[in-house]
């Protein structure tokens, strides 16, 4: 199943490559390196439920607004019964949902051995959001609806009330990979208010750049596409065209699929590359440089035989070149190849010790 994965993640990283008039390199396809078993690590509890998006009502591609949102609490949790815990929010990437989402990141196992290694105790909240064509770029759009909002507003305000959570931005964090860390930077710049610590891995679709020669073969299959069945007869990469467009060029009066492709009848349309562009976190993160200050700490990371290293390591220069503290690794591996071992050892720690623990922090 792994190993499909990363299969995916190259097809997609690809055909969105083509699109935008960039390559990248093919991944080696290896399984995620899980952490060893840490031995005495005591279970959290797993809970899964579905939240009510406002922010997706209406969405004109007909997706769930009832979402998925699987939930891990500490050991500590069902015993101290008047404690209240930080929370963090995890983003999973295209072509995943929530539950597939755990097995990449062999949660509740590298939870577990988090906290056994010390990490401090927090809630950790997984939110699917999957759609017709395999993902929602978290982006805001008519067409699958607003996903910054659903994970910054809706799944938030839900946990908050029906868990016992330090209700504040200084006790909140948000971590995506891949598509959930374009999530993760995206939503992080854009709603400082809601967290306060950010963990940004391997993520995706940073930069876009010109459009290269049109093909025609892809354009004919996607012009074909009508129904959600269609879409997802389609190959990945494809699907991931369609799931780029919904979310980032929407058109209500386009109807069945309400978007709007960067080429038709073999021509490029600028105005829509200019859309996709517009996206692009490193066209818009010197919007929000004062955001980012606020943040209590910023991570990012990418693996050494990932070919989206140049992106992260690109934000990372940008955040720099502000001022704007962060830290940024270059590990050994590729883009999935050590995503698990990264979720326990890295970012539950960095979490541990970046979320305010008690009320009133600032």
């Amino acid at each position: 199943m792994q190993i499909d994965s990363t299969t995916n993640h190259r097809n997609f990283f690809r055909t969105f490559g083509m699109a935008l008039g960039f390559s990248l390199i093919a991944y080696a396809q290896v399984a995620t390196e899980v952490p060893a078993v840490v031995t005495g690590a005591k279970p959290v509890t797993v809970e899964h439920i579905r939240v009510h998006g406002a922010a997706l009502e209406g969405n004109l591609e007909g997706d769930d607004v009832d979402r998925e949102v699987i939930v891990f609490l500490p050991p500590s949790y069902a015993t101290q019964k008047n404690r209240r815990y930080p929370v963090v929010y995890a983003l999973h990437g295209y072509s995943i949902g929530a539950d597939q989402w755990t097995k990449e990141i062999h949660v509740p196992q590298t939870i577990e051995g988090a906290f056994a290694l010390g990490a401090a105790d927090m809630i950790v909240v997984l939110p699917d959001s999957k759609t017709v064509h395999n993902g929602s770029m978290y982006s805001s759009s008519a067409t699958t609806g607003d996903f910054e909002k659903f994970i910054a507003h809706d799944v938030v305000a839900w946990i908050d009330a029906h868990y016992r959570t330090i209700a504040q931005r200084a006790s909140r964090g948000l971590v995506g990979h891949s598509m959930g860390g374009y999530g993760a930077s995206r939503i992080g710049m854009k709603y400082p208010d809601v967290f306060g610590s950010l963990y940004i891995m391997s993520p995706c679709c940073m930069s876009a750049r010109a459009a290269g020669p049109v093909n025609a073969e892809t354009d004919q299959a996607l012009q074909a596409v009508k129904t959600p069945a269609d879409s997802a007869s389609l190959p990945f990469g494809l699907r991931a065209q369609l799931a780029s467009a919904a979310a980032w060029s929407p058109n209500p009066k386009n109807p069945p699929l309400y978007l709007d492709l960067p080429s038709k009848d073999g021509k490029v349309d600028p105005d829509v590359l200019a859309k996709w562009a517009a996206n692009a976190p490193l066209a818009f993160v010197d919007q929000y440089i004062g955001n980012l200050r606020r943040y209590r700490g910023i991570s990012i990371d990418v693996g050494d035989q990932d070919s989206l290293r140049a992106g992260a390591a690109k934000l990372h220069e940008i955040l720099d070149s502000y001022g704007v503290a962060n830290t940024f690794e270059i590990y050994k591996g590729t883009h999935t190849s050590a995503v698990s071992d990264r979720f326990q050892n890295h970012v539950m720690p960095f979490f541990g010790k970046n979320l305010c623990p008690a009320a009133n922090c600032k």
